[in-house]
């Protein structure tokens, strides 16, 4: 992997630009918070892991700018980034956790000098990063043993490299199984309205010579009653207690329809997603986006002028209709609610 999603560059939190993927590899550079929000808001960064990395970096580098020498000044001006970086997109899971995570060393460092408190505020923010990395791995290590020998698997969005602080949830499955050497091909929905599978995930496995078909949202019940389906793997936003996940809007019926061809539906994703105060997924905040996503993409007009719109980000998949949830730490199985809280314990 040649490239890297999120990252500190001199005293500047730098990222891939995604919305100009697949045809140029530009980066934005972000000296304030403001640009860091912004770049979450706007896409320029996404997938849930990646979020949450993100605005942990968004946060330090605002630490690192606010020019005040009280430390109850500091402390307004921290919690008004934090609200910031909270404001961006409601569903992912881990843009919470990381700003909790932030949080969390301003109460620990409680009395200590502003400098050592804003240098402990960037270590977190990398050891995050880093964490996350680490965490990807792991999970890919857990859920190779999903995917076969000549196993065809579909994925809907992009939850790999692009969608993390490296290597992926998803896709870091994938990635692992292909790199222990197994013979696989993976199917690409191409993700309406932002088309992340086309431009992102394609991308991504075109560049690491994994065997990629890219495919229209609508295609995946053809290819299941046609066989050419063993598996398939998804990342997700957020989950809840009893193990319903939310991802990308599209996700649920890709679920039912698995269900009804006896295919295996896998979702990886790390401890840092799931949202154990939300006893079921009815209670996850699902993030509706501008309109013009669905009317103007890409700035081209395709729909009638003024015509109504629905544009979700996600959707939630019941947890009868998943197979296993591959973590970091484990795979957990029905009855969700007792192999999740042991992966927790």
């Amino acid at each position: 992997m040649k490239y890297e999603t999120v990252t500190w560059r001199n005293g500047k939190v730098v990222m891939l630009d995604q919305r100009r993927l697949p045809t140029e590899e530009a980066y934005v550079e972000c000296e304030r918070p403001e640009g860091v929000a912004e770049a979450i808001r706007n896409m320029t960064i996404r997938g849930a892991p990646a979020i949450g990395v993100a605005a942990a970096m968004g946060i330090a580098l605002g630490a690192m700018r606010l020019r005040v020498k009280n430390t109850g000044r500091f402390k307004e001006e921290f919690e008004r980034i934090c609200h910031m970086m909270m404001e961006t997109r409601p569903t992912a899971a881990n843009l919470c956790w990381a700003v909790q995570r932030m949080k969390e060393v301003v109460r620990r460092h409680e009395g200590e000098g502003l400098d050592e408190l804003r240098r402990s505020l960037k270590s977190e923010a990398m050891a995050i990063r880093e964490a996350d990395i680490e965490v990807n791995r792991r999970m890919g290590h857990n859920g190779k043993r999903y995917i076969r020998n000549g196993s065809a698997i579909l994925t809907h969005c992009n939850a790999g490299a692009l969608a993390t602080a490296g290597y992926g949830t998803a896709l870091g499955v994938i990635r692992a199984a292909h790199e222990e050497g197994k013979d696989l091909e993976v199917y690409v929905c191409e993700t309406r309205p932002q088309l992340q599978g086309a431009r992102l995930t394609a991308w991504e496995l075109d560049k690491e010579g994994i065997p990629v078909t890219l495919v229209i949202d609508g295609m995946s019940g053809y290819l299941m009653s046609k066989g050419l389906i063993h598996l398939v793997i998804v990342g997700a936003d957020r989950i809840s207690a009893n193990g319903d996940v939310a991802n990308k809007i599209g996700t649920y019926s890709i679920a039912l329809l698995a269900k009804t061809h006896g295919i295996p539906f896998y979702v990886a994703a790390p401890l840092s997603t799931f949202d154990l105060s939300l006893a079921i997924g009815d209670e996850i905040p699902i993030e509706e986006r501008d309109s013009r996503e669905v009317t103007h993409p890409f700035d081209r007009q395709i729909a009638p002028e003024g015509v109504r719109v629905l544009n979700p980000a996600f959707d939630v998949t019941p947890h009868e209709y998943v197979t296993a949830i591959i973590t970091e730490r484990g795979v957990a199985q029905e009855p969700f609610g007792t192999s999740l809280r042991d992966l927790f314990s």
